[in-house]
């Protein structure tokens, strides 16, 4: 019987190329989105944010279980803008998106969960660790999803293991200059795979659990002083 896991943020970058990683491997793959991606990924439309839309998307879904929630999706805001000119529903409209989302999608995700056991693992950033500025809504959400990870794990095992990705600079761009892959100790930019090999690697992790992992070539390690 095949695996089933659930997408949030199918349609970006890193969601897509999740599900299309585990369509590979003979999963049974759907995408939670607000808009469709790839005609290969089946989509359901929801609203993560929204406890209503949630409950509609899973209802639609017609799985007796779920086997691994992946919650990507995520809103991002406008980092030229400073703190006193971001306006408070763009702070709302982040918030709910990523954190509020990532809570909805794992309390509704434990009903399909509970009697086999599951996984969930949530898409933080290293920006939760480290800022430019001006993306405080969005460094505050993924700093929350690291903290409500370790709570989740806690609270939900030992049957259903929670754990975090903290992605750095992914991109699925070629061109791409030397000093953007030279200023990562592992020598280049990370890419979309970077992030799918992570999830498949703590899916499989029985005994990681509440933990973090940052895949982001060694950048949040960096020391940097001004020449």
């Amino acid at each position: 019987m095949p695996h089933n896991i659930i997408v949030t943020g199918g349609s970006g970058l890193i969601g897509t190329h999740i599900c299309r990683y585990f369509q590979e491997q003979g999963w049974m793959v759907v995408s939670f989105d607000t808009q469709a991606g790839p005609k290969d990924i089946k989509t359901i439309e929801c609203d993560i944010g929204d406890e209503k839309s949630v409950k509609e998307a899973y209802k639609s879904l017609g799985w007796e279980r779920i086997d691994l929630l992946v919650n990507n999706a995520a809103e991002m805001n406008d980092f030229e803008k400073g703190f006193e000119q971001t306006e408070f529903s763009t702070w709302e409209k982040v918030i709910r998106t990523n954190l509020t989302g990532t809570y909805l999608m794992s309390r509704t995700a434990l009903k399909y969960m509970k009697d086999d056991g599951g996984c969930i693992i949530n898409m933080a950033s290293t920006r939760a660790m480290m800022s430019e500025g001006g993306d405080f809504p969005y460094a505050a959400s993924k700093g929350g999803i690291i903290s409500l990870t370790q709570a989740m794990a806690i609270s939900l095992g030992p049957n259903i293991r929670v754990n975090a990705i903290a992605p750095g600079w992914i991109s699925d761009k070629y061109d791409l200059r030397t000093v953007d892959h030279e200023q990562h100790p592992a020598g280049r930019v990370g890419r979309p795979h970077d992030i799918s090999e992570a999830v498949n690697y703590l899916f499989n992790a029985g005994f990681i659990t509440g933990q973090t992992l940052t895949i982001d070539g060694g950048m949040t390690k960096k020391m940097i002083y001004a020449e």
